[in-house]
């Protein structure tokens, strides 16, 4: 039985993707209960040269797995790129944060200058927060340009969590010589609702820097859309912005009308003869 096990594990194993820097095992549904169910994925991550990407989406991780694949990334200096969505599927809520915990430790030893972090579609809700906090509060993440959070279920205690830490970042990077800039912030179905929302939009407006922005299906009303409009309004790079299925009305539908006719100036001049109306 051991044997048939291990002879499964090693045939979906055998398909790893390694190119280019990029190690994949996206969708093997490999079952990490145990630190010795890892040890393929910890012998290609500590075997490759050049680690740039670690995409680990549709498999399953438990806290010792975690430990040792931590471990393994800590020698990995030119890590960029976390994809780690759809990570945890069957695991208890408890189990999540000090695995996390262990990714986290092996990035920050490393030395690591991290571009993308995506942890989407692992619903683990605030408590995933207190799973990154560290790492997102260490000088690895001062360069970080991606955050994926989509469908994590955060909540409203989970963004303003998630908002504190992120300020913290930016204020730490801010005083180490370059502020935090993410161009790339997701983070759907996530129930920030208004207080999450809010509390987000006050450290986009600190960065300034934000190119791509989703947060549809939040339940988000005019209070929480308001302030995100007043925050893409100083993110003049803003190029896409999804907020689908939140509720504007038309306090909020004004709100964001004003910033989308300043968007539009921002990319096309010669908009400027257009006229806004209320």
């Amino acid at each position: 039985m051991v044997m048939a096990e291990m002879e499964n594990l090693t045939s979906k194993l055998a398909g790893a993707s390694v190119s280019e820097g990029v190690l994949s095992f996206a969708g093997h549904a490999i079952k990490m209960d145990k630190g010795s169910d890892a040890q393929e994925i910890v012998k290609a991550v500590t075997d490759c040269k050049e680690l740039h990407v670690l995409i680990l989406s549709g498999n399953t991780m438990g806290v010792e797995a975690a430990k040792l694949i931590g471990d393994a990334l800590s020698n990995h200096k030119e890590f960029q790129r976390a994809k780690w969505s759809d990570m945890f599927t069957g695991r208890l809520k408890t189990e999540i944060p000090p695995a996390l915990q262990h990714l986290g430790k092996g990035i920050m030893a490393s030395g690591a200058n991290l571009v993308e972090l995506d942890l989407s579609d692992n619903a683990f809700g605030p408590i995933g927060v207190q799973g990154i906090a560290d790492l997102l509060k260490h000088s690895c993440c001062f360069s970080l340009e991606e955050l994926r959070l989509n469908n994590n279920g955060l909540g409203p205690n989970g963004g303003k969590m998630l908002a504190e830490v992120l300020k913290s970042t930016y204020q730490s990077s801010k005083q180490a010589g370059k502020a935090l800039a993410l161009k790339v912030f997701v983070s759907g179905r996530g129930r920030l609702e208004n207080e999450g929302s809010i509390a987000l939009s006050e450290i986009f407006k600190k960065m300034g820097s934000l190119e791509f922005v989703s947060m549809p299906q939040n339940g988000i009303n005019p209070p929480g859309i308001t302030a995100l409009a007043q925050a893409f309004a100083l993110n003049t790079r803003l190029k896409h912005i999804n907020l689908c299925d939140n509720t504007f009305t038309s306090v909020g539908a004004r709100a964001m009308a004003k910033v989308m006719s300043t968007i539009l100036l921002w990319h096309c001049p010669s908009s400027k003869s257009w006229k806004y109306s209320t």
